[in-house]
């Protein structure tokens, strides 16, 4: 029995679509639910890149120990270069203002004296690197704290390059410390070494001080041979100026036939130039000739066109001339018939006498006329003839004979290029011979001053020379005063050597000194600020902008939302939200008794939430009144879209409204940033309602911009609104479709 009725209970799942369908979409929730979930909140970390921060650069920079320190710059191009969050480097104000407007989730300013404060490590109240980390707690409080986490990592970062700084500076100047310690060390040995040296070379000194007082008798000997030497040099010198004297009358010829050269070659030159300027004027008016000849060429060949033309119209002349003979000859034959004709006239004989007399008369005339001019008209015709042939075979002779000039010009054109070309040449080489030719002068002026230098300095020498011969005496006089005084020098050397002992002395002593110094060395006196320092230069003071205070209040807008809509979802499953409890008078009556009950519901339930927020977990807001006007609104806005839908749809509108909850659950940004989640939904953010609550309460409860939270309560209201309008239209609507037949019956 029971395994017949499990069997029927499937028949009828499978046969009945509206029961078929909700089982499929419930088993789908499980499945919505979690895996929207996992998908949104997968990995939400590997997006920080798209979370905008804004970051301010006071930093002056500072001097630190000669080289310039600019750690706030260094540090803001660390920052565009990491993908950890998406920077954007600002001004203060800007900063400022965008987080307000919540552009920015948080800011990170670098003070002014950032670098300067790392210059303090040896002072005597050493001060510490301070970023000022100001997130927007109201805005997400859940993006506040992944912040104050990266904040401190930038802190750790910052400290360890300044501690690596502070390291490396102290290495180097315990480093040069001990270098020059080192090098006085060594110095102190070898100023020892060289007092060694010195009394050794005292030593020295004074034997080969005895040498020369021994020496200098054979230098006053060698004096006495240079002597004997300057005389001959004097003697020579003066045959030297004599030979100077001659060379000087030679170069004067030799500068005057280089000038003449000099005076030809410019001629050259100029005749040159002369000849190349002419050959261009030639070669340019061959142009205009050659084109002069081809005119003339190509006239002759028309002039036989026009000849032939010509020869044409003697012929037809001529034809002319015979048919005026033919006409001539007709015509007398004519005359000859007129008296016939006036002997047929009515008129007396008389008059026909006299008019055959006088027409006889007037036409002969004509007709002898008429012979005569033709006559000469065919004699003037055959000598045309003739010469338009002669003309036409002389036009022919003239055409080649032009052709046969035209070529000789065009040679004789190349052939003035070529000379003109050579006219170049030739001009180039006859002005390097006159620039040869001014060389060779300026060299001869050059050669005249230095061999008038050469007989000054003959001059100089011979008289050098006598001088050089009246010093050698006085050397030799001063030879014997040098032998005294190397005696004189022995002396003093002893005392020398006295001097070096006591200075080698003195040097065992300072490099001992020195020795001790250097183990001694530059102990430096730091307490425990500078070890504070020197361990964490670097501080983080959060000053966060609209703080909330711990969890529970930062995620308030969201839990609260959620609450809100689950309960007008359970609303929709224990209160029937079509099937009037009586029969409805119209639409309206019917939606009313509807909506007034789940609206009451509905505020009822909000005041409960807002009551257990107040008073029973403390939740501190920023107004109370207005956050419970925010709950009852959002409340009204929840239960009037599922209102809608229920009523539309039945359960597949519940089955809608639970996908829309998920939805907003993750994309409502009331946890993580909205940045972090998925591009793909995104753009759901703008359409739901929960996200208009979420912002409403985070503005009521942390941030209290009130403008803000009004803004979100009219978006609210507008979805309030629309979705009463549309499930009172389906109510009056569906009260035609169902009641108003009856009510007509019943009527009757």
């Amino acid at each position: 029995m029971k395994q017949t009725l499990f069997t029927a209970e499937w028949k009828e799942i499978f046969r009945n679509k509206k029961l078929l369908i909700p089982i499929i979409a419930v088993m789908m929730i499980p499945i919505l639910y979690s895996g929207m979930f996992l998908w949104a909140f997968w990995d939400p970390y590997d997006k920080l890149e798209d979370l905008p921060v804004a970051v301010v650069n006071n930093d002056k920079g500072s001097d630190f120990e000669g080289e310039e320190l600019r750690l706030g710059y260094e540090l803001v191009n660390k920052l565009k270069d990491n993908d950890q969050f998406s920077f954007q480097v600002v001004t203060k104000k800007e900063g400022y203002q965008g987080l307000e407007a919540q552009k920015y989730y948080m800011l990170i300013e670098i003070p002014e004296n950032f670098s300067e404060n790392a210059t303090t490590l040896m002072d005597e109240n050493p001060k510490k690197l301070e970023l000022n980390y100001v997130p927007n707690e109201g805005y997400n409080f859940l993006s506040a704290q992944i912040g104050e986490t990266a904040a401190k990592e930038i802190r750790a970062a910052v400290s360890k390059e300044v501690t690596a700084t502070y390291a490396e500076t102290m290495f180097d100047k315990v480093k040069e410390m001990a270098d020059g310690f080192e090098q006085a060390s060594e110095g102190a040995s070898e100023l020892h070494e060289g007092t060694v040296k010195i009394n050794e070379g005292s030593h020295r000194l004074k034997e080969s001080l005895g040498l020369l007082a021994s020496k200098s008798i054979e230098f006053q000997d060698g004096v006495s041979q240079i002597q004997s030497g300057t005389g001959e040099l004097a003697s020579g010198t003066e045959k030297l100026a004599n030979g100077l004297d001659q060379l000087a009358e030679g170069h004067k010829q030799l500068v005057n036939g280089a000038k003449a050269a000099t005076h030809g070659s410019e001629k050259l030159a100029a005749g040159s130039k002369n000849m190349k300027e002419g050959l261009q004027q030639a070669e340019s008016s061959m142009d205009t000739i050659i084109s002069g000849t081809d005119q003339i060429h190509d006239g002759t060949g028309q002039l036989a066109e026009k000849l032939k033309q010509f020869q044409a119209g003697t012929d037809s002349v001529s034809q002319g001339a015979n048919q005026l003979n033919a006409g001539i000859v007709q015509m007398k034959e004519q005359l000859n018939g007129i008296d016939a004709k006036l002997a047929a006239l009515p008129i007396p004989d008389e008059l026909k006498a006299q008019l055959g007399k006088e027409i006889k008369g007037q036409l002969q005339e004509g007709i002898s006329q008429l012979e005569s001019g033709s006559a000469e008209l065919a004699a003037g015709t055959d000598q045309l003839k003739t010469s338009a042939g002669e003309l036409q075979k002389g036009a022919a002779i003239i055409s080649d004979k032009v052709g046969q000039l035209n070529d000789g010009q065009k040679q004789l054109k190349s052939g003035l290029g070529e000379l003109a070309s050579g006219s170049d040449d030739l001009l180039k080489g006859a002005n390097e011979l006159a620039g040869g030719q001014g060389e060779l002068l300026k060299g001869m002026s050059t050669f005249d001053e230095k061999l008038n230098e050469a007989k000054s300095g003959a001059a100089e020498l011979n008289s050098g020379a006598k001088q050089v011969y009246g010093g050698m005496n006085s050397l030799s006089a001063g030879s014997s005063q040098l032998g005294e005084g190397s005696r004189q020098l022995a002396e003093g050397s002893n005392e020398l050597a006295n001097g070096t002992q006591k200075l080698d002395d003195g040097a065992a002593d300072m490099k001992e000194k020195l020795g001790d110094a250097a183990k001694q060395a530059g102990s430096v006196h730091a307490d425990d600020r500078t070890y504070d320092m020197m361990g964490e230069p670097v501080e983080v003071e959060n000053h966060p902008m609209n703080k909330v205070p711990n969890y529970g209040t930062g995620f308030a807008p969201y839990f609260l939302s959620l609450g809100l809509f689950v309960g007008a979802l359970l609303l929709s499953i224990v209160f029937p939200l079509r099937e009037p409890a009586g029969r409805p008078k119209n639409g309206v009556s019917w939606f009313m008794g509807k909506f007034g009950v789940i609206a009451i519901v509905g505020v009822l339930q909000s005041l409960l939430a807002v009551v257990v927020m107040l008073f029973g977990l403390g939740i501190e807001v920023k107004s109370v009144l207005l956050f419970i006007l925010t709950t009852i609104i959002t409340s009204l806005a929840f239960v009037a879209l599922i209102q809608f839908l229920v009523t539309l749809l039945g359960d597949p509108g519940r089955f809608i409204a639970i996908v829309i909850l998920i939805l907003q659950l993750t994309t409502s940004a009331g946890t993580f940033p909205l940045e972090l989640i998925p591009h793909e939904l995104q753009w759901f953010n703008a359409f739901l309602p929960m996200t208009y609550s979420v912002q409403a309460y985070k503005a009521v409860i942390s941030s209290g911009d009130f403008s803000f939270m009004w803004h979100n309560l009219g978006i609210l209201f507008g979805f309030l609104v629309s979705f009463m309008a549309l499930t009172l239209g389906f109510f009056i609507y569906k009260h035609k479709r169902q009641y108003a037949v009856g009510h007509t019956a019943e009527e009757a």
